[in-house]
């Protein structure tokens, strides 16, 4: 909780440089008699657009564009009242609809008719409205990826490595647990390794925007390499999330079921968590993988142990998830799938 606060403090900086500077040229530079709906859209584009800040920042755009041009015409035409106001917002987010707008389209082309529709009869505000948004949204990309961009690897460290120890954490309770044959515990484990599951969406969010700003910032370009070695190894990271998952699953059900526990099978999945957290610093840091898969081959010594000592049905699946996932972690180090498979030894899953 602590380091995704500290993540997350960095972007409300950043809205908070947004929004006074687009209030700013908005008011002094372009002496606009309408300078709040600048920083309301700078916050918003900076607060909703991790992950993909220039898709947001272009969907903020576009919808009070939509809003704006159709509330000012319907206006004009139809007068402004409750009434009024209704068809403005139906109309805007009908037009938004035409045009196959995104959900962000047509929430920010309602909202925008929204406010220019129930204006009192006055000046027309759907111009300076128009420039204050348009101004709001460059300044927003402006900051994020130029003025006060996120640092990428403090980034991942920060999300990733969390996450990834969250699992290797509970792989080693789990492993504790077989040993000592502690339902109770396992089963907690079991719980705290969900919860993890659940944060892995933020963490791919956070990535993907330490990605668009490494890419974007040149002041970070230079940390690309990084970038792109997580991003070759995630897929086989995510893979190897998914096997653990399903391993720690049915580890639990070994233990409802009273199934034999040979003592091969917990020191595999406490090797297989030791590698998954060694494999996660080499692939930042650019090492050489031989740690990582020397610990991911002692899983397999390990579980090749206990099936010789045998294993019942739910042990089998175990097993089965274990070879999986050390199959992900060989590739996610850069074996070729077909050596990884091999070492890993899939073909004598049962």
């Amino acid at each position: 909780m602590y380091e995704r606060l500290r993540t997350y403090l960095v972007v409300a900086a950043q809205a908070g440089v947004a929004a006074e500077l687009s209030w700013f040229i908005t008011r002094e530079l372009l002496d606009n008699a309408e300078p709040m709906f600048a920083p309301i859209v700078a916050v918003g584009t900076i607060a909703g657009g991790i992950g993909n800040r220039i898709r947001r920042a272009l969907e903020f755009l576009a919808g009070v564009i939509v809003g704006a041009v159709v509330a000012h015409v319907i206006a004009r035409t139809i007068g402004v009242g409750p009434v009024q106001t209704g068809v403005i917002v139906a109309l805007a987010i009908s037009v938004a609809v035409a045009f196959r707008g995104t959900g962000g389209v047509l929430a920010q082309a309602g909202g925008t008719a929204l406010l220019l529709g129930s204006v009192a009869e006055g000046p027309d505000l759907a111009v300076p409205r128009t420039e204050s948004a348009l101004v709001g949204g460059v300044v927003a990309v402006a900051v994020a990826f130029l003025i006060l961009p996120l640092n990428p690897l403090r980034v991942v460290h920060r999300s990733v490595g969390p996450t990834l120890d969250a699992f290797a954490r509970e792989l080693t309770a789990v492993a504790d647990a077989l040993v000592h044959r502690d339902l109770q515990k396992a089963e907690c484990a079991l719980e705290r390794f969900s919860t993890a599951w659940e944060q892995r969406q933020q963490t791919a969010e956070l990535v993907a925007a330490a990605r668009q700003v490494t890419i974007l910032s040149p002041w970070r370009r230079r940390r690309l390499g990084v970038l792109r070695r997580w991003e070759q190894a995630a897929e086989h990271f995510d893979a190897a999330y998914t096997c653990t998952r399903e391993m720690v699953h049915w580890a639990v059900a070994t233990l409802r079921t009273g199934e034999p526990v040979p003592a091969g099978l917990p020191a595999s999945i406490e090797h297989a968590g030791q590698a998954l957290r060694l494999l996660y610093r080499d692939v930042v840091t650019g090492r050489d993988p031989g740690r990582t898969r020397a610990r991911a081959l002692d899983a397999i010594k390990e579980v090749n142990k206990a099936c010789a000592e045998g294993v019942d049905s739910s042990g089998n699946v175990v097993v089965a998830q274990l070879r999986a996932a050390v199959s992900e972690l060989l590739q996610a180090s850069g074996l070729p799938e077909a050596e990884a498979t091999k070492r890993a030894d899939l073909t004598a899953a049962v």
